[in-house]
């Protein structure tokens, strides 16, 4: 046996899913902080003692968190740690190319196996189990699909595990998944499901609505006024289909219309009609700055554009309106005017704090602006608070992938209470379990949204909290995200009950 005794003891519905996934290649769709490695783990160590001449494969996005999985096989396994190795990028290709030798148990990111597997350092033939974690990845081009395929194609005995909190709220993404990953179960449980809910710790969720201020109003006005100026001559000339588009519509036909351009058809008419849309972009994102981040994220926003050398910018800034709306933004910013968020959350944050002074707290932020902005405000009255933000660029500073574990480290220590964090901190990292969760806006992802609460609830009762503002897309995206989650958990249902079913190809697209 492979399984250490006494290492741990899987919950019930962790078996029923390791049971369905030792047979069939399978989706595993499970909130976060419910032991979806446990269950890798599980079936990984079934497929070495049915093939012991074999090798697994556990692939995950980034370097911590193929450090989890490594861990968690020496933590559960009697496997020689010395045989479960972790590769990355940064190991030169020739001694990749020996540790595939050596190892029963490869953890390593998926563009490393691409790139290994293409160039011929590597063979996945003997490989009798590879688990695809974060599976909703596995949609366009991403590394997954390729090394899913090649293993396919190579391996004796092939079996695939997909792990993810949520695929994604649409058949034809979720369908896109598991065409790609070759699955053939579904295993899907939620808080609710009799089998998982005695393990859940109760998350209670508030909604906290804040008004959007008159001057803001005024401003969005000259936005929007600019914004229909656009979108009323792109649907006017039939590029449109309506006078509502979304921004994700818009970036669709910006990229199909430049693309034309750029293959040589490059006419009058699709000159104006990229200049129209790269205006109303820019005013869509304008105005979204201005109603979920503030002020001073929209004054930079401007004066970014004002000293851009783009013709499309330079004729956008010399707009009235625009010229109006620079005016507004830097008195605002002069007088320390800021989104009434900002004060909002200050006050539930000293609230928690005072209520329980080792209260742990994680504020989510879509912009690093923003989260240098909350920390500075946190920090200035006299909380401990640090920051976790992507790798560094050349537009901006960053944190290296062991600064981010260091401050994860810090924060589980209780070190300091706040943690404020960009996307880094909602999937790819193992963030320690809070009381309470902050969204500083809602996003229109169920993925992320999925993401962002997993972080509550793990080991005692919690709390999600959204900050709102009122008529904006603020309460857009609270109710997307919401209704794409129970649209996904009624794909996912009826995709499992499909498949128990056993049915044929032919029934399955009809």
């Amino acid at each position: 046996m492979f399984f250490k005794e006494n290492a741990a003891e899987p919950r019930e519905y962790q078996k029923v899913i390791a049971e369905t996934a030792s047979r069939k290649n399978t989706l595993v769709v499970l909130p976060t902080g419910m032991g979806k490695t446990l269950i890798a783990v599980l079936v990984g160590v079934g497929r070495l003692e049915k093939y012991p001449e074999s090798k697994i494969l556990i692939t995950a996005p980034t370097r911590p968190l193929n450090a989890q999985h490594k861990k968690s096989f020496e933590q559960f396994t009697t496997i020689d740690p010395e045989e479960i190795i972790l590769i990355t990028g940064k190991i030169n290709p020739e001694e990749r190319e020996q540790f595939y030798k050596k190892a029963k148990v490869v953890v390593a990111t998926p563009q490393t196996i691409r790139n290994d597997v293409a160039n011929g350092r590597l063979s996945l033939e003997k490989f009798s189990f590879v688990t695809f974690d974060e599976a909703h990845r596995s949609v366009k081009d991403y590394a997954y699909n390729y090394v899913a395929k090649k293993y396919k194609e190579q391996a004796a005995h092939p079996l695939i595990l997909g792990l993810t909190a949520s695929p994604g709220g649409t058949y034809e993404k979720i369908d896109e998944i598991r065409k790609n990953l070759f699955i053939e179960a579904v295993e899907v449980r939620t808080e609710i499901d009799k089998d998982v809910e005695s393990y859940v710790k109760p998350i209670m969720r508030e909604e906290v609505y804040i008004d959007f201020p008159e001057d803001f109003q005024m401003i969005k006005g000259l936005l929007e006024g600019c914004l229909k100026e656009d979108i009323y001559w792109l649907k006017e000339h039939h590029f449109i289909p309506t006078y509502k588009p979304s921004k994700k519509m818009l970036l669709f036909l910006q990229k199909r219309i430049g693309s034309r351009y750029m293959e040589g058809a490059k006419n009058y008419s699709l000159f104006w009609v990229m200049i129209r849309l790269a205006e109303a972009v820019k005013l869509e994102h304008a105005i979204e700055l201005l109603e979920t981040q503030g002020i001073s994220s929209l004054c930079g926003y401007l004066k970014k554009l004002g000293s851009s050398k783009k013709r499309t910018d330079k004729k956008l800034m010399n707009n009235s309106r625009i010229m109006e709306v620079v005016k507004i933004t830097e008195e605002l910013q002069k007088q320390g005017v800021e989104h009434p968020k900002l004060v909002k959350l200050q006050e539930l944050v000293t609230m928690l704090i005072k209520e329980k002074p080792d209260v742990k707290i994680i504020i989510f932020a879509n912009y690093r602006s923003t989260v240098d902005k909350i920390n500075q405000l946190l920090l200035n009255m006299g909380m401990k608070s640090e920051i976790l933000v992507g790798q560094a660029t050349k537009e901006k500073k960053g944190l290296t992938q062991q600064e981010q574990i260091d401050v994860l480290k810090r924060f589980s220590e209780k070190k300091f209470n706040v943690l404020i964090g960009t996307s880094v901190s909602e999937e790819g990292l193992d963030v320690p379990a809070v009381d309470y969760a902050i969204f500083h806006e809602p996003v229109p992802s169920e993925i992320r949204s999925i993401q962002r609460r997993g972080r509550v609830g793990r080991q005692a009762a919690g709390k999600i909290i959204f900050l709102i503002t009122k008529n904006t897309r603020d309460e857009a995206y609270y109710w997307s995200a919401f209704h794409k989650e129970r649209k996904m958990k009624g794909i996912l249902n009826d995709m499992k009950e499909k498949m128990s079913k056993k049915i044929t190809l032919k029934d399955w697209t009809s």
